[in-house]
Order: C-alpha cells, then sequence, then structure tokens
C-alpha cells in the first residue's frame, strides 16, 4: 500500500424509487427500468459465499481496534481471510536490527486463528516503511538485511501463513515500466529474484506472492513491466506463485473492463493472482461486483480483501471507499458483492439507452469523431443513432456511453467543460433529472448547457447556471 493523494469524493446516494420516477417522468419516452428477479442467496456473509468457490475474501485488521466490538462483530461474521494492515511490515516486525518483535503481528495472527480465518502476510521487502536503522543501509549490508528480516519473520511464522507479499511495489509510477528507484533496488538489480528464493527456502509450504498497485489496466506500462518479470521468473525458475494486485481504484486509476484480461494473462504464466486491498473511491456497486465477477471468471484466482471493514477504517477514509458505512450498516455495494459471490446477477438492473436531444436545437449530446479518449468534449450533432449518441442513465446517477465512460463535470463553475471520461463513482459524474427537463450536476449543481445558447453542429456543452432556458432542456429518446 503506497501513498497516492487523490480528490475528496462527495458520494450523494439516491433511492431507487426516486431514480426510477425521474427517468420515467423527466425523458419521457424512456421505457420503465425493471429489475430482474434476483438470485437467492446461497450465503448470507461474504467469506461463506466466497468459500462456495474455493476462494475466500478478506479484510485488513489493525491491531488497535480489535478491541472495538462493532468493528469486530463485522470483521468475524463477514470475512474468512485476515492480512494484519500494518502489524508484519518491516518497522513493526524489526524495530531493532536483529531484534525482531511480533506482539502487533501476533495479536492480529492469534485473533484471526481463533475466528476460524487464514491469514496472509504482507510484507516482507518493501521501500516503504523501513525503521530508521534500514534506511541508513546501503550495498551488500542492507542485502544481508533484507535476507535476515525474511528469514526471521519467515521462521516465526513457517508452517501459519497461506501466503506472503514477499516484494511489494518494486516497480515505478508513471509510462516508464521502470523499477522504482529505491535503497533495495540500488543493491543490485537481482534482489527480488534474491527476496523470493530466500522466502522459498525459509518457508517452502507459503505461496510467495509480488504486489503491487495500480497495475490493473492491461495497457498500462507498469503492468507491462510486471508481467515482463513474472514470466521471466517462470522461464527461470524463480519460486513465484502468485501476484497481488492492490486495486485501489479511484479517480487517478480508474477501473477498466480490461482488469479481467490482465488477471487472465498473469495466471496464463502459470501463476496464481488475488485482489489483495481493495477499495473503490465513492464505491460503486457496479463495479464492486465487476472486480468479483473478474476474479470469479478467472479459476487460478484465489480471493479479493478489502483494505478495512468500515469506511471510518479506512487510510482512505474521506473517499468513503469500503462496503460498511462508519456505522457499520451495510452499501449497496456489499449486497452487489455478496449476490457476485453466490452467482447472482450482481449488475445494476438494466436501463434504457437513447439519445439525449437539445429540445431548443432538436440535435443530440454526441461524442466528437466517436472517441472514447478521456476528456473529450461533448459536442451537439445531428441525431443519427450512432453509439456515440447511445446514453444510458443509471441507478448511480450516471450517464454512460460506449458501457464505461461517463458524463463527467471537468469542474464546478460556469462555463465549465462537459466531457467523457472513465466512471469512477465521483459526484462530478452524477447527475440529477429536473422536472423541466434540466439535467442537473451533483457535484455543481449547474446545468447541462450548450456554449453561448448554440444550436449548430460543433457547438460545445458546458456547464452553466440553471436557467430554465430552451439550451438547457433536454430529452432522452
Amino acid at each position: 500500500m503506497g501513498s497516492r493523494t487523490l480528490p475528496r469524493p462527495e458520494i450523494r446516494r439516491k433511492a431507487r424509487g426516486l431514480l426510477l420516477a425521474l427517468v420515467v417522468g423527466v425523458l419521457g419516452t424512456a421505457t420503465a427500468l425493471v429489475a430482474p428477479p434476483s438470485a437467492h442467496a446461497a450465503e448470507s456473509t461474504l467469506g461463506a459465499a466466497a468459500a462456495q468457490s474455493g476462494r475466500y475474501f478478506g479484510t485488513a485488521i489493525a491491531s488497535g481496534k480489535l478491541g472495538d466490538s462493532a468493528y469486530t462483530s463485522i470483521a468475524s461474521r463477514e470475512f474468512n481471510s485476515v492480512t494484519a494492515e500494518n502489524e508484519m511490515k518491516i518497522d513493526a516486525t524489526e524495530p531493532q536490527r536483529g531484534q525482531f518483535n511480533f506482539s502487533g503481528a501476533d495479536r492480529v495472527y492469534n485473533w484471526a486463528v481463533q475466528n476460524g480465518k487464514e491469514v496472509r502476510g504482507h510484507t516482507l521487502a518493501w521501500h516503504s516503511q523501513q525503521p530508521g536503522w534500514m534506511q541508513s543501509l546501503s550495498g551488500s549490508t542492507l542485502r544481508q538485511a533484507m535476507i535476515d528480516h525474511i528469514n526471521g519473520v519467515m521462521a516465526h511464522y513457517k508452517g501459519k501463513i497461506s501466503q506472503w507479499d514477499v516484494v511489494n511495489e518494486a516497480f515505478a509510477d508513471g509510462s516508464s515500466g521502470a523499477r522504482r528507484d529505491s535503497n533495495l533496488q540500488r543493491t543490485g538489480n537481482d534482489w527480488i529474484e534474491v527476496a523470493f528464493r530466500t522466502a522459498r527456502a525459509a518457508d517452502p509450504a507459503a505461496k510467495l506472492c509480488y504486489n503491487d498497485y495500480n497495475v490493473e489496466d492491461w495497457t498500462w506500462a507498469k503492468t507491462q513491466a510486471m508481467y515482463n518479470m513474472v514470466r521471466d521468473f517462470k522461464q527461470r525458475g524463480v519460486p513465484i506463485d502468485c501476484v497481488g494486485f492492490q486495486s485501489h481504484f479511484n479517480s487517478g486509476s480508474p477501473y477498466n473492463s480490461n482488469f479481467r484480461t490482465t488477471l487472465q494473462s498473469f495466471a496464463a504464466l502459470g501463476v496464481d493472482v488475488a485482489v489483495t486491498e481493495l477499495d473503490i473511491q465513492g464505491a460503486p456497486a457496479a463495479t464492486y461486483s465487476n472486480v468479483i465477477n473478474d476474479c470469479l471468471a478467472v479459476e487460478r484466482c484465489l480471493g479479493v480483501t478489502v483494505w478495512g471493514v468500515r469506511d471510518s477504517d479506512s487510510w482512505r477514509s474521506e473517499q468513503t471507499p469500503l462496503l460498511f458505512n462508519n456505522d457499520g450498516s451495510k452499501k449497496a455495494a456489499y449486497t452487489a458483492v455478496l449476490n457476485a459471490l453466490n452467482g447472482g446477477d450482481s449488475t445494476e438492473p438494466p436501463a434504457e439507452s437513447g439519445q439525449i436531444k437539445g429540445v431548443g436545437s432538436g440535435r443530440c449530446l454526441d461524442v466528437p469523431g466517436t472517441s472514447t479518449a478521456d476528456g473529450t468534449q461533448l459536442q451537439l450533432w445531428d441525431c443519427h443513432g450512432g453509439t456515440n449518441q447511445q446514453w444510458t442513465y443509471t441507478e448511480a446517477g450516471e450517464f454512460r456511453v460506449y458501457g464505461d465512460k461517463c458524463l463527467d463535470a471537468g469542474g464546478t463553475g460556469n462555463g465549465t467543460r462537459v466531457q467523457i471520461y472513465s466512471c469512477w463513482g465521483g459526484d462530478n459524474q452524477k447527475w440529477r433529472l429536473d422536472s423541466n427537463g434540466s439535467v442537473v450536476g451533483v457535484q455543481s449543481g449547474l446545468c447541462l448547457d450548450t456554449v453561448s445558447g448554440g444550436t449548430a453542429n460543433g457547438t460545445l456543452i458546458q456547464l452553466y447556471s440553471c436557467s430554465n432556458g430552451g439550451s438547457q432542456s433536454w430529452s432522452h429518446t
């Protein structure tokens, strides 16, 4: 888990009945949305539902919260796997060189075992959360310290930990595909291989994983660099058993439907895969169920771990990214995940697709050139029924085009461009449909409008203060 600063979402959830009424009442010709019958849940908790397919559904546990009865009640009931949030990291387990301290780690481990859960180990070799003594080392001295640390921690838990994140976050962010410039990397490019060989010798029974973030999108350079490393390791007999995808989805790293391709591609190399630190900005139900279904579709996907129990327990609590609210109540995303794990229909109910036509212009909301690029500003164009003019209004309050791109506001002020962007659940992608035909941005309170009130082909779309004018009145046909 690395630190990545992201904008705060202010997610407002809408009652399903209100949405349906707005869609039918405002859009006029749209067919009423009817949800298909839900499959009866075979299991009533996440862990039990995941176990039906031989998988786990886990959470990160913090030892300091084990005295919170509400926290432990949810964690004990819902999950069948546990990862220590910080207690098994380097600074916690070896605060002084050669002097190991497992008090916090053992508290998490013992609680998990006493409650019938398997335990994932996280993490043995990482550039971050190193104690001061390790940060001061370099070269062969640091290399030996890494080896000694792996041996010391794995000896303590030998035969007890199902899988270890041996190495964490070794690749650089961005488009270089390079290794991260860390003190461990500077000991030599073979440091990851040495870590895995050391771990195999220390506990031959444990699954050995490489774990990273922003590697879920198959097209990204960081993903391809990790893939090439794993392929090389498998070809040369380096003992790697699994790859963990942290899956911290947000506006900067949104979920992409090619995540399933990523999982399948790594599994084809002969390694297991796992979703290891899942949280999704705004906790959109559809995205959560998509991730679960991606794992279920790949035979070698071991399971899913969410990074925390309630939003208040999350390292990104302001982003409300988890399955339980601060008070412990279940979100819509929880139900979507449970349905998916139980093999039911976990997607949003089918919504009516159609064109969004400007009442004043008679022209349609159009993506220029059938572009799929994030940031493409929308325009008016003669209605022709093409895919770049087909918009689906979802229960989440989104207008989707191409299935995975959302009507998106680039800001909150008058004149803000309205564009398409990968759907990620933010309020700048949520829209309220008013009875006068206005489409109002939930985040800004401003209306979907044409620039200068224009009506011609190519007129750009913006946000502007609501005025009930013809350029702000829309119908869905």
